[in-house]
């Protein structure tokens, strides 16, 4: 009956209205933004605080709301797909469109959420921490915000025009080339992703450059926050992975428009190069996505246990051994290629190495919960859900590192529900903790608890019921990367729990929406005027809330780890407010970033559909506004005394 009804919904009304459905939702909700801004006359506000914005706690805002959106749209899609697993012999999805909406939702969750999110965070969090008045480079900290937005439209639109690509989120040669995957969707692809990694590459020089030139006097890098810590990491596996990819995703790219056959068997290419070159940096990426998130773990643990983080020392070198060790693990991707007994047996010990700093760190986070006086709130119940839940990744992730284990399992539903349990269960769940323990920072008010508390059980139950049946379904033999299975073979109730599941997470989103959207609209009951609503260590939590442009009138002087702390127990002495203030020197507005961002979008689409004439012209107004970059010098301006004294007068500061 399931089956049947499931058929009749999609023959009578899914099948021939659904892509209508979406291009008109699309189109409707353009311009219902249009409307309000005409209506209330927002267009130059829009413009001047935020499209042309260098503030890097705007930019940080923006990646995250882009993310929330990118987490909306591939949660459609894994909806979708799991909608079409439910129940066996379905046809609620075409094979070509499941493909699709497989391709889609994989690399919009890890590539234009997962990294924007870590990114936003970085971005609000990092100068605060370490006592600086912004960024080394504002101006490309822009540039690269508005590489990733243009780039996640580019990709997005694929959707609606012209096809979206199918060859799956890790692309493999030969099915991505011009060949197999005809048309323009895997152009989007990698011209999407070639633009996005080079705005990554420069967060990830910008970050490294501003963590070790800008630090508040006496902040040594031990005594730095942990975050700060895990970004300072992170840089450097962005820096050394991503250009990996911006190579792969180029030589494929000139595979597909030029005929350069780097991955051709025929013509003397070899297509394994790209599935090494994927993964080399492929591994290394889910580092970058959850080192931040054990960074964020850290600081929301220490806080509402109100007690020092355990073993600082040891969480530090576990951080540089797991981003040492990520770079010696790539193989474990593809050990059912038959590599050989040898390169199997290094890449298994190398994968199951990196569970011993993995581990320290949950130990450590342990010790610092016990004995601790914890508080419960929706922030530490996502930190919380974050140690079990990345125990089983961990813990399934050394079994799927013993070689011969792995031709079992590497080709079934247990892999997908491992890279689940790391991708959601770590960087997810630490990236919403994250959200609400520096919500206050960002908007000056927090969020509702009870709001909070209701999407995170819905979320995290709902996570459980469709992740963990998929370690049984998996090991029944159910392969991934199918789109329907035939009856008989015992798949069936278990694919209708995990979607059950997955609608359950769904309404976990959506009471989040609701949450963020009362306490917008109830900010007043709920506004932090202290800057320090839980009782904070790190320096973010000494300036207002949210932070003014300067974020700090004093540069504070740091004595200690969690210099905050310190100086709030009388341990060290506080900024002295007596101090004469002088003019802070800051970087002006520009609406450049935004435009090369537009000239990316440009170029990318012409490459997309080989225009080359239109390519070319929008790679031509990319080095125009770069050169004429070069020869503006009225690029900075300074806040006066008077008006550092007003707005520190208005947050009670003086």
């Amino acid at each position: 009956m399931f089956e049947a009804l499931f058929q009749y919904v999609n023959h009578n009304l899914i099948k021939n209205y659904m892509e209508y459905g979406a291009d008109a939702s699309i189109v409707m909700a353009s311009l219902g933004i249009v409307f309000v801004l005409t209506y209330f006359k927002k267009w130059k506000w829009l413009w001047k605080e935020w499209l042309t914005t260098v503030d890097h706690k705007k930019i940080g805002i923006m990646y995250i709301l882009a993310a929330i959106a990118m987490l909306f749209r591939g949660g459609v899609d894994a909806m979708m797909m799991r909608t079409q697993l439910a129940a066996p012999n379905m046809h609620f999805l075409s094979a070509e469109h499941y493909d699709q909406i497989f391709t889609t939702h994989g690399t919009l969750m890890i590539l234009f959420m997962a990294m924007p999110f870590v990114v936003g965070l970085m971005n609000i969090v990092v100068p605060l921490q370490i006592g600086a008045r912004d960024v080394a480079f504002p101006y490309l900290n822009a540039m690269s915000f508005w590489l990733f937005f243009f780039a996640a439209l580019l990709f997005n639109i694929s959707f609606v025009w012209g096809g979206s690509p199918d060859a799956g989120w890790s692309s493999y040669a030969p099915l991505a080339g011009a060949h197999y995957s005809v048309g323009p969707g895997e152009n989007y692809y990698l011209l999407a992703l070639t633009i996005t990694g080079i705005g990554t590459i420069a967060t990830g020089i910008n970050f490294l450059v501003t963590i070790l030139r800008l630090r508040a006097p006496g902040m040594t890098l031990l005594r730095m926050p942990m975050f700060t810590w895990s970004v300072l990491v992170t840089t450097v596996l962005i820096i050394f992975a991503f250009p990996v990819l911006a190579v792969a995703l180029i030589m494929l790219l000139m595979d597909r428009l030029f005929a350069a056959h780097f991955f051709t068997v025929s013509a003397g290419g070899l297509p394994m190069m790209w599935t090494n070159l994927f993964w080399f940096w492929g591994h290394p990426e889910v580092y970058i996505v959850i080192l931040p998130a054990f960074g964020v773990m850290s600081e929301v643990v220490s806080t509402f246990s109100h007690k020092r983080l355990f073993g600082y020392n040891a969480m530090v070198v576990s951080l540089v051994s797991i981003a040492f060790v990520s770079f010696l693990t790539w193989v474990h991707h593809f050990f059912t290629m038959g590599a050989g007994a040898a390169v199997n047996s290094f890449f298994s010990l190398s994968t199951m190495l990196i569970a011993v700093p993995t581990g320290v760190k949950v130990f450590n986070w342990l010790f610092t919960l016990y004995r601790g006086k914890i508080e419960i709130n929706t922030a530490m119940l996502w930190a919380l859900a974050f140690i079990p839940t990345f125990t089983i990744a961990g813990v399934t992730g050394v079994m799927l590192a013993a070689a011969p284990a792995d031709y079992q399992y590497h080709g079934s539903a247990f892999l997908v529900s491992h890279f689940h349990y790391a991708l959601i269960g770590g960087v997810v769940f630490g990236c919403l903790a994250g959200l609400y323990y520096w919500w206050p920072k960002m908007f000056g008010f927090t969020l509702n608890e009870r709001w909070g508390k209701r999407a995170f059980w819905w979320f995290f139950i709902g996570f459980h019921v469709c992740f963990f049946p998929m370690y049984i379904v998996g090991l029944m033999g159910m392969p991934r990367r199918i789109y329907t299975y035939p009856a008989g073979l015992g798949w069936g109730p278990l694919n209708l729990i995990e979607t059950i599941g997955a609608y359950a997470m769904g309404v976990g989103f959506i009471l989040m929406v609701v949450d963020i959207a009362l306490s917008t609209l109830h900010r007043e009951q709920l506004k932090d005027v202290t800057g320090d609503p839980w009782d904070g260590r790190s320096l973010e939590w000494s300036v207002p809330s949210p932070a003014p442009e300067y974020n700090f009138a004093r540069i504070p002087v740091v004595e200690g780890r969690d210099a905050f702390w310190m100086m709030k127990k009388g341990q060290t002495q506080r900024v002295d407010q007596s101090e004469t203030l002088r003019p802070i020197h800051m970087p002006n507005n520009s609406g450049r970033p935004f435009l090369i961002g537009v000239a990316f979008f440009v170029a990318g689409y012409g490459f997309v559909f080989e225009q080359y004439i239109l390519a070319i012209i929008g790679l031509l107004a990319i080095l125009f506004m770069l050169a004429q970059r070069s020869f503006e010098y009225n690029t900075d301006h300074f806040i006066g005394v008077d008006e550092i004294r007003h707005t520190e007068a208005t947050a009670g500061r003086l």
